[in-house]
Formats: structure tokens, sequence, C-alpha cells
């Protein structure tokens, strides 16, 4: 291998890992990695649905960290943990199912409004006067929304931590480090299943995977330590713009 060749290879390297690491932030603060892994994986030359794959196969290493790092919220709220991950889980398997037989170019259409659609339910539960009425209330819309977005996390995924942020912070009377522990825990448990079916059926580039999954790790782990130490509002405000312009740059590059 020639000097610069020698090079190029280990920029392309630093690179993946840099990009892991923002988007593993990204992830675990506003479920939002892909804004940042997702292009970077087609800038490196991987084709849209092999990126689309080798992605969702790198972001189980930001569930690892997050959940070594998120263990006491996870561990305060092991009920709504395992009951809410279980029908997301069950969605997931069936938007795998779904991939398998139909193009992910379809459902990407969707993809614009129902980030959107997350942002909007984000800044209504910010602004109105009443604080949440909790999980309890609204037990059967929630497991029917979070099999929902379990469907879109094993068929698309793209900005899903967006979604179901805004269906916890509505429906679970949780703080919301919690509420966010949980987030990366049904993302980690979805992804984790879609890795295991996409390894059999797809074509996942596992080395560009694995490099830029260490820099999925440490963002994973560095994310809820930081979520801990923002101020909540305003961090939930910025979430619901970004939620809102992610939609908006979406629909342009979409349609």
């Amino acid at each position: 291998m020639k000097a610069g060749d020698d090079m190029h290879f280990w920029l392309v390297e630093l690179y993946l890992v840099v990009a892991g690491v923002i988007g593993g932030l990204l992830s675990t603060i506003a479920g939002m990695a892909s804004l940042v892994s997702y292009p970077v994986l087609l800038s490196v030359g991987l084709p849209p649905v092999t990126a689309n794959v080798t992605n969702t196969t790198a972001q189980i290493f930001t569930g690892i960290g997050s959940t070594l790092s998120s263990a006491k919220e996870l561990k305060s709220a092991q009920h709504a943990t395992a009951m809410n991950a279980v029908f997301s889980l069950f969605g997931s398997l069936c938007g795998c199912i779904l991939l398998l037989v139909a193009p992910a170019a379809t459902f990407a259409k969707a993809v614009p409004f129902l980030i959107a659609f997350a942002g909007c339910l984000m800044f209504y539960t910010l602004l109105r006067q009443t604080p949440p009425t909790g999980g309890q209330a609204h037990p059967i819309l929630k497991s029917v929304a979070l099999f929902l977005v379990g469907i879109y996390i094993g068929y698309f995924g793209a900005s899903a931590g967006v979604i179901t942020l805004a269906i916890l912070t509505v429906t679970e009377q949780l703080p919301f480090t919690t509420i966010n522990a949980i987030k990366n825990f049904i993302s980690f448990t979805g992804n984790g299943l879609a890795m295991i079916i996409f390894a059999f059926t797809a074509d996942v580039r596992w080395t560009v995977a694995l490099t830029m999954g260490i820099g999925f790790l440490v963002g994973g782990w560095l994310g809820p330590r930081i979520v801990r130490h923002l101020p909540i509002r305003k961090l939930r405000f910025a979430i619901a713009f970004a939620a809102l312009g992610l939609a908006a740059y979406l629909f342009v590059t979409t349609y």
C-alpha cells in the first residue's frame, strides 16, 4: 500500500469514528444519530440500502454504551422499561419482515411527516399548562404507538428515537432522564433484532460498522451522563426544534 493510500485509509477510519461519537451523542440525547451517521456512510461510497443496514448495525454499540451508562435510570423503572421494549420489539420484528418484501424507499416518503409529528408532540407537552396525565391513562394507545414505532425501527429507523421520546414524554410520568434512558434501551433492542436479521438477509459492511461502532460506543456512554447535567426544558425545546428542522430537510430531499 502506498503512503498516500495508507494516509487516506486512516483518515477515513478517523472520519467514521468521529462521526460515530457525534452520532452516539445525538442518539442518546436527541434520538437523531442518523442525521450524521447515514450521510457519512453515503459519503464514503456505500449504496443507500447498504448504508441503512450498516448504520443500524453500528448503532448497536450506542445501545451498549447508553445501557451501561443509564443503569441507574433503567433500574428505577424496570417494569416500564420492559413493557415498553416488548411492544416495540414485536413491532421491530414486523418491520424487518416488511423490509424483506417491500422497498425501504416507499416507507421513507412517510418519514418527514412522522418526524414532524414527533416534534409537534414534543412542543405540545412543553407548552400546555397541565402536566402529562401519565402512562396509565393511555395504556392501549401507548402500546399501539410503540408497536408502530417498532415497525419503523425495523423497516427504516432513521430518527426513530425522536418519535419514541415524544410518545414516552406524553405517556409516562417519569423524570426526563429516565424516559430518555428507556428510549435508548428501546432503540437498542430494536436495532439488535434488526441487526440479527440483516446479518443473514442484507449487505452489511461489517468492518465499516465496527469502525463507526467504536465511536457510537463512546458517544452512547457519554450521552446519558451529559443529559443529567443539562437544563431539561431547554433540551426538550432544542430536540423539538431539531425534529422539525430534520423533517423539513428530509421533506426537501425526499420530494
